[in-house]
């Protein structure tokens, strides 16, 4: 059974630099590392021996992306960077351009060169980190832009760990708004709302281009609720693996998951079809 996992950070600097000194943790980041008991793998590994980590687990394709949050926070992950790692793992990885909504008509450049140039397949960001709800007007250029040029965004809708911005940053209301404003725009809302998890829910299953990703919350934890629609038509299209590595490993996420009550077919589209369909590579 082929597996994608949807949300992977490497452990490079280029990553690390902002949970390590001297840079980092920056504050939204600090109390994660306790939460998740982090302490042991925020250190650099070879990417090959991540790729080691992944194949043993089962797992044959992961989604890097870039961040920047230099607005509000100094700390930017390069989409060069990330394109050069998908240049030289190209079975491996799949990578998506992050870019910083306060950055205006810059952030839309930075977004097209990416996408056109560097050959990045989405968009990452993260509204409770800029202190926007997705639906924020400032998101909205970016949010043509993915519609032009055929890619889909993916943003943390859920709860987070940042005492100072608050939980509602991440609540799946606003993609509904979103999706309402743009509905060719396909969407991927990573940790599929927890803990609004029927009305992520109802906003995926009134909206053909929204999808849920389940990374941050380890499988023996999800809501009932997304595994019984997932069993559904509702959801079993729509579905989308992901760890979050290195939050938790790589093995613990996908052992975890085959465990989950979940049809042979449904398992099969959530570990890889979805994906695939989405990110357009079969």
């Amino acid at each position: 059974m082929k597996i994608l996992d949807f949300r992977v950070r490497l452990r490079v600097k280029e990553w690390l630099n902002a949970w390590l000194p001297p840079h980092g943790p920056i504050p939204p980041f600090q109390r994660y590392i306790k939460v998740f008991g982090l302490e042991d793998r925020l250190t650099e590994m070879p990417i090959e021996e991540q790729i080691r980590e992944m194949r043993e687990a089962g797992i044959s394709r992961a989604v890097i992306s870039g961040d920047d949050l230099e607005t509000n926070w100094g700390h930017k992950t390069p989409n060069d960077f990330i394109a050069g790692v998908v240049q030289q793992y190209p079975d491996v990885f799949i990578g998506f351009a992050g870019v910083d909504p306060h950055k205006g008509m810059d952030a839309v450049r930075e977004l097209e060169w990416a996408v056109k140039e560097l050959g990045l397949k989405g968009l990452n960001v993260a509204p409770f980190l800029y202190r926007l709800r997705a639906s924020h007007k400032k998101f909205y250029p970016l949010y043509a832009k993915c519609v032009e040029l055929d890619i889909p965004v993916m943003l943390p809708t859920s709860m987070h760990f940042d005492p100072g911005s608050v939980m509602d940053f991440g609540h799946p209301k606003y993609l509904d708004e979103v999706a309402v404003d743009f509905p060719e725009l396909k969407i991927v809302a990573i940790h599929a709302g927890w803990p609004w998890v029927r009305e992520m829910i109802a906003v995926a299953w009134r909206h053909p281009n929204v999808y849920l990703e389940f990374s941050g919350i380890a499988p023996r934890y999800l809501d009932p609720e997304l595994i019984r629609y997932l069993n559904t038509p509702i959801l079993a299209d729509k579905g989308l693996f992901g760890t979050n590595y290195p939050l938790y490993p790589f093995k613990r996420g996908v052992e975890e998951f085959k465990q989950l009550p979940l049809k042979e077919d449904v398992l099969e589209k959530v570990f890889y079809k979805n994906a695939a369909r989405l990110l357009k590579i079969e």
